[in-house]
């Protein structure tokens, strides 16, 4: 971890102090390495240890870094199947600290950055780890929206559509320069958009093995972090978005993708299996028009990439190695046209 923003600890905790039950001072803050959106940070007080996750400071896009939806959907999720993080209190008043931000509790757990595992030693044990993230994006997908108190989370129907629309105005807005291959990108989604089957539900927007936290003895997912990109939506798009992940090389970025490996010899399902069992457990027999969803996917991460280098470029990303990430932006795009060429 890194050291702390630029954050008065004194005013802090007496903030914290008078909205939450039980807390007591005085504070120390370390901030998380990894992340490229909401800086994080590690609160030790005295009445205990907890997480608090803030904007980013400077000007920001349009409904970019909404930790006051995170807050929400967590508070929401705090009795489903859905394992997540206990929040204590969302401070919307920007002069405490800069920013809007929420507390929650601090699960000490083990998050996975590479998706081989290569730090597993047992098949059986990649296997649960996959097996794991399976059953929780079925249950994410199966939470009844409307018991919960999240009906009006997002706009039903047609997700695809209007987040194609959202990411290519993001993508507009935070261009640096042109990339011929989004370009290309771009086009083929539009002029492939599925038919809306009227399928809604709670989506997480950023559904990946570096997201879940695990216990560090049984394996089993603990909570599922990073919630700001979530909404009311299409559930293949967080399927789409997790297979994506997984098909990419070794060495793109923070994450390691599983390209080029062979998953049976390590323990890890290949993506059909894994989209099968998701689909038995959903229900449902098979997904059509797979590539547009992989390829909207790819899409939308060099979009959320492409922010980070603008962030960068303005100097207000939450990470010092944010100017480095534009660079994926293209790349991306690529494997997005090579998925719509091969599938």
């Amino acid at each position: 971890m890194t050291s702390k923003d630029d954050i008065n600890l004194a005013s802090l905790s007496s903030y914290l102090e008078s909205h939450i039950a039980d807390f007591k001072g005085p504070i120390t803050l370390e901030k998380f390495d990894g992340g490229q959106s909401n800086p994080t940070f590690k609160v030790t007080a005295s009445s205990g240890v907890y997480v608090l996750r803030r904007q980013p400071p400077g000007k920001l896009l349009k409904s970019a870094h909404a930790v006051d939806r995170e807050y929400r959907v967590l508070d929401a999720l705090k009795d489903s199947k859905v394992p997540v993080a206990k929040v204590y209190h969302l401070c919307e008043d920007k002069s405490i600290i800069g920013s809007m931000f929420y507390l929650m509790e601090y699960c000490d757990g083990t998050v996975y950055w590479d998706a081989p595992l290569k730090d597993i030693s047992s098949n059986d044990i990649r296997s649960k780890i996959y097996d794991q993230m399976n059953q929780t994006l079925v249950a994410l997908h199966q939470v009844n929206i409307e018991a919960c108190g999240l009906g009006d989370y997002g706009k039903p129907g047609n997700y695809f559509e209007r987040q194609l629309n959202r990411w290519v105005t993001q993508y507009r807005a935070s261009e640096l320069k042109p990339i011929d291959a989004m370009e290309k990108l771009m086009a083929y989604l539009e002029s492939h958009l599925p038919e809306d089957d009227g399928k809604t539900c709670l989506v997480h927007g950023d559904f990946r093995l570096d997201n879940m936290m695990f216990d560090k003895k049984s394996n089993e997912i603990i909570a599922v972090l990073d919630w700001e990109l979530s909404t009311l939506g299409h559930p293949y798009a967080d399927l789409a978005y997790q297979c994506m992940q997984l098909r990419m090389p070794q060495g793109l970025g923070g994450v390691d993708g599983l390209k080029g490996i062979d998953r049976e010899a390590i323990g890890i399902p290949t993506e059909k299996t894994y989209v099968d069992l998701y689909c038995q457990r959903m229900g449902i027999d098979k997904i059509d028009n797979w590539a547009f969803y992989l390829a909207f996917s790819f899409f939308r991460l060099a979009a959320i990439v492409q922010g980070v280098a603008k962030r960068a470029s303005q100097g207000n990303a939450s990470n010092a190695n944010a100017a480095k990430v534009g660079a994926f932006v293209e790349p991306l795009a690529m494997m997005a046209l090579e998925v719509i060429a091969t599938e």
